[in-house]
């Protein structure tokens, strides 16, 4: 099949991966309302399409912390992105750095934050979670900017992981020991050509930031273990204040719903914030993020810029959002799916169907640059 669109390389990569690492990625939490409410919310915009305007030209590219990107795109940290393709963490940042958009490593990847800034020629983001190892969070911050990171995400929606009931199901999470690692195996068997490129090729195994921690050989069980015991469920805006007065460059707070927790991040003096539920993955039943993205935007009336993501499928998606009050949006299972199914070439070619879509969607709303776009643009 030639992938026409996101949801092609959604199949490809269903394909090409064991059933634990697909469903890690595709799944969300409890019963996947919010999962499913995310992409069906973002349907439901209707744009006004205009005719007789000149759109020979379409300008996708925004200034975002004084620089100036292609898209209005970010590829968002995804955890153990990496074990989808060989090294997939310094794939998708060299994809991004082509195509020109920012790259954001999780905390969690599977490639530490010197392998990846090692591959690359330009520095790229970090995000970070509250842990309770404060010493391992310092660290953590003095890496990335011993690295060149001039942006910090942190992501405050996760103070206690969710329940996910395809993660259980899979082997990935709960059971036995025993039961957890004769399912992985199965399924990594049933994928040879996965198990040979992340595998075999793919070797040294280490579990990237924090295997200073765990030790080299410490396996997906230790991984998980160590992240559940280390989610800190005390963290306030007290505490952020402390990583405000630590970290010396941008700071972007990830994972906001609520329009007086807008109103917070903006206080806190953060560089932007992310209207985000965690792609449906944390609170099942909590509103999906476009529905949730203009009282926030109204919130803060442009006292902080405002980034979101959960959902973006399209380059009309992308439109949407900017539409409603975003400055950008930030991808997560898109460019993990092209990761899975092609590497570094599907990365680039994910975000260059959203760069098609987009300027073909604006150019039909009237829109020829970003700043076009706004409410006026909504049927």
């Amino acid at each position: 099949m030639i992938p026409a669109n996101i949801d092609d390389y959604r199949i490809l990569a269903k394909k090409r991966l064991p059933k634990y690492l697909f469903e890690y990625i595709d799944g969300g939490a409890f019963g996947e309302t919010t999962l499913r409410n995310n992409t069906a919310d973002l349907q439901k915009i209707a744009l006004r399409q205009r005719v007789l305007r000149d759109i020979s030209t379409v300008d996708t590219s925004l200034s975002l912390f004084s620089k100036k990107w292609n898209l209005p795109v970010i590829l968002a940290p995804v955890g153990i992105a990496g074990l989808n393709a060989r090294r997939g963490e310094v794939l998708a940042a060299q994809a991004a750095e082509e195509k020109g958009v920012p790259f954001c490593l999780s905390t969690v990847s599977a490639c530490s934050i010197e392998e990846v800034r090692k591959g690359t020629t330009h520095p790229f983001w970090f995000q970070l979670y509250m842990i309770k190892d404060r010493g391992f969070m310092d660290a953590m911050l003095e890496r990335a900017v011993q690295a060149g990171t001039d942006t910090l995400m942190f992501t405050v929606d996760m103070p206690v992981p969710s329940t996910r009931y395809r993660d259980i199901r899979s082997g990935l999470s709960g059971g036995s020991v025993l039961r957890r690692l004769s399912a992985r195996f199965m399924q990594s068997a049933l994928r040879p050509a996965w198990a040979w490129d992340v595998g075999v090729m793919g070797r040294p195994h280490t579990l990237g930031n924090i295997a200073p921690v765990l030790g080299d050989n410490a396996g997906i069980d230790d991984f998980w273990a160590w992240l559940n015991q280390n989610f800190d469920a005390s963290v306030t805006w007290k505490t952020l204040e402390r990583i405000r007065a630590k970290w010396p460059g941008k700071l972007i707070i990830k994972g906001i719903l609520d329009p007086q927790d807008a109103q917070e991040a903006a206080k806190l003096g953060a560089d932007a914030l992310i209207v985000s539920n965690h792609g449906g993955r944390q609170l099942d039943g909590a509103l999906s993020s476009i529905r949730a993205l203009p009282a926030i935007a109204d919130a803060v009336q442009g006292d902080i810029k405002i980034l979101m993501d959960s959902g973006i499928r399209s380059g009309l998606d992308v439109v949407r959002s900017l539409a409603l009050g975003a400055d950008a949006v930030m991808i997560g299972r898109p460019w993990v799916y092209g990761l899975a199914a092609a590497k570094k070439k599907g990365v680039r070619d994910v975000l260059d169907m959203l760069e098609n879509e987009m300027r073909v969607s604006m150019a039909l709303a009237g829109c020829t640059k970003l700043t076009d776009i706004n409410s006026s643009t909504l049927a």
